[in-house]
C-alpha cells in the first residue's frame, strides 16, 4: 500500500491566516490600517460600528496572528499593521476582490465621494497609490528612472533622482529598495518598498500632497502639481 504524502506543514498556518481575514470586522480594521498610521481600539470600534469589547477581541486575534502590532502609551492601546508584508497581503487581496466591490454602487453621495477620493489618491500603508501613485510610477518609467519589465527596479538615474530631491534611501534594511504593489482601483502596479515609502514621506512633508480627513485619501496640492510636473513631467489634470 502506497504511503500518503505528508501534508504540507505550511497548510495549518495558511488556514489560520485566512481565518483571520474571514471576518468582516477584522477585514475592516485591516483595510483602515492601510493608511500606515496607528489607531486606537476605540477609533476602530467606531469605524466598524461594533462595541469596544468586540473590537478588543478581534484586535487581540489579529495581533496574535501576526497581522497587527500593538503599542501602548499610558492607558491608550494603539495598533498598526505589523509590517509591509502584512500591508501588501491586505492590499493584494483587496485588489483581487475590487471588481466585485465596484459592481455595488454606493447608495449615498458621501460614499461615492469618498470612493472617488480614494481612487484619485491614497496611502497604501506607507506609499502612494491610486491615480497619483500610478502617474508617478509611469512618469518615472518614461524618464528611465524605473524599469518594470521583470519587476520594479530603480536605475542609476533613478537613484540619482532621489538624491537630487534630497530624499535619502535607507541602506542596510532587509526591506527591498523598490517593489511593485498592485493597485486595487487602477489594476496596475504602483511604487512600494523603501523608495516608495521615502517618496511618500517627502510628498507629505513638502506639502506636495495632503491627507483628506482622517482616512487614507490624499490629494495633490497646487505646489505638488507644480513639483510633480517639474520633476516628472506629470500633467496636473491627471492628478485631479
Amino acid at each position: 500500500m502506497a504511503r500518503m504524502a505528508h501534508p504540507d506543514p505550511a497548510a495549518p498556518r495558511l488556514a489560520a491566516l485566512a481565518a483571520l481575514l474571514a471576518d468582516e470586522t477584522r477585514a475592516t480594521f485591516c483595510l483602515a490600517l492601510l493608511d500606515g498610521r496607528a489607531w486606537t481600539a476605540g477609533e476602530l470600534a467606531r469605524l466598524a460600528s461594533v462595541a469596544p469589547s468586540t473590537a478588543s477581541e478581534h484586535l487581540g486575534r489579529l495581533v496574535a496572528g501576526g497581522l497587527l502590532a500593538e503599542e501602548r502609551q499610558g492607558r491608550h492601546r494603539y495598533v498598526r499593521l505589523a509590517d509591509e508584508r502584512a500591508a501588501h497581503l491586505v492590499e493584494d487581496l483587496a485588489a483581487r476582490v475590487a471588481p466585485d466591490a465596484a459592481a455595488d454602487r454606493p447608495r449615498a453621495l458621501s460614499a461615492a465621494g469618498a470612493g472617488s477620493a480614494l481612487a484619485r489618491g491614497r496611502t497604501c500603508y506607507d506609499h502612494l497609490a491610486g491615480r497619483i501613485g500610478i502617474a508617478i510610477a509611469d512618469a518615472m518609467t518614461a524618464r528611465g528612472l524605473l524599469v518594470q519589465e521583470t519587476g520594479f527596479a530603480l536605475t542609476a538615474d533613478g537613484v540619482a533622482w532621489f538624491a537630487s530631491l534630497g530624499i535619502a534611501l535607507e541602506s542596510g534594511s532587509r526591506r527591498p529598495l523598490v517593489r511593485s504593489c498592485l493597485d486595487w482601483t487602477e489594476r496596475r502596479p504602483h511604487l512600494a518598498g523603501l523608495a516608495g515609502a521615502a517618496l511618500c514621506r517627502h510628498a507629505l512633508g513638502a506639502g506636495w500632497c495632503v491627507r483628506i480627513g482622517s482616512g487614507r485619501a490624499v490629494r495633490a496640492t497646487a505646489d505638488g502639481e507644480r513639483a510633480l510636473h517639474e520633476h516628472l513631467g506629470i500633467e496636473p489634470s491627471i492628478l485631479r
